[in-house]
């Protein structure tokens, strides 16, 4: 369930207070929810973002909105590392949606795939249960999230919880990086983000292949 003294939903950006408190730590988690996987056709419903404290924001995000300064100048901020789990999409989305350009990025998906090569389950649930010993309930995922101003408990809870645990994996997957003298190879991975989420929304597909 959700604790009410560590959530708030905020509408169509950050308030200058949240940016000034999410501005001063030095990695932030983030998460979107949308109508779909195409930025071109889903858009963008929800933002989520939770700093090391657990404080979680939800920006419920309105039809025709095309910008959100604050949300932009904390995204740009290369004083505070945005951490995602699966980043080229929410990157993607934000790009699109708000020509918001992300940096720094550390994507959990990505790290995982290079720290944790004894397992092929890399989704945010199989990481929240091995590395927090939690399980998550993902059954909302494939829900309504388009009418942001009715989402039920059961969204909003699983919307917090898509960030709540992002700050502590990235801190337990960094240290087996580099125990196992990845973390370079991570922070190259991390780099070239912003360059796949170009050939994404320019619908260049396979660019790499032969």
């Amino acid at each position: 369930m959700l604790n009410l003294t560590n959530f708030q939903v905020e509408d169509c950006d950050l308030s200058d207070d949240t940016l000034r408190r999410y501005s001063t730590t030095t990695s932030i988690a983030v998460d979107t929810e949308t109508m779909g996987l195409i930025p071109q056709r889903d858009r963008l419903c929800l933002i989520q973002l939770c700093d090391s404290d657990g404080f979680v924001t939800a920006i419920r995000i309105r039809i025709g909105q095309t910008e959100a300064p604050n949300l932009k100048q904390l995204m740009e901020s290369r004083k505070v590392i945005k951490v995602f789990h699966y980043a080229r999409f929410d990157v993607a989305q934000l790009l699109y949606s708000f020509k918001i350009h992300t940096k720094p990025i550390f994507c959990t998906k990505i790290a995982s795939k290079l720290a944790r090569t004894y397992t092929n389950s890399h989704g945010l649930k199989n990481l929240v249960q091995e590395l927090e010993g939690i399980e998550l309930d993902k059954s909302p995922q494939s829900s309504d999230w388009g009418n942001v101003s009715s989402l039920s408990e059961a969204q909003l809870n699983y919307a917090a919880n898509d960030v709540l645990y992002l700050l502590s994996i990235q801190e337990k997957l960094t240290t087996m990086l580099k125990r196992e003298e990845r973390w370079q190879l991570a922070q190259n991975c991390f780099d070239c983000i912003p360059t796949f989420v170009d050939l994404d929304l320019g619908q260049y597909r396979e660019i790499f292949e032969h």
